[in-house]
């Protein structure tokens, strides 16, 4: 990463975070409970067209993401 900053937006509030950084990092700078919720796999990124994302997708500038549900809902602890 590098010092330059970056605005992206999470949920329509802007937030600036390293150029470099992943849609996740841009959720943690946003809503530190919502990145871990992304982390466990109860909520997806998805972009400006709701198409979800993988959190380790990198951002530009003007990014636009937003977080939904995950409707299949959270992987089972017999599962991981």
């Amino acid at each position: 990463m590098t010092d330059r900053m970056v605005r992206v937006f999470v949920n329509a509030i802007g937030v600036d975070v390293p150029a470099g950084s992943t849609a996740l990092d841009a959720v943690q700078a946003w809503n530190p409970a919502a990145a871990g919720e992304v982390s466990a796999g109860v909520r997806l990124i998805t972009d400006s067209r709701g198409l979800p994302i993988d959190a380790t997708t990198p951002v530009s500038a003007g990014s636009i993401l937003r977080l939904v549900a995950n409707r299949g809902g959270a992987p089972a602890a017999a599962d991981q």
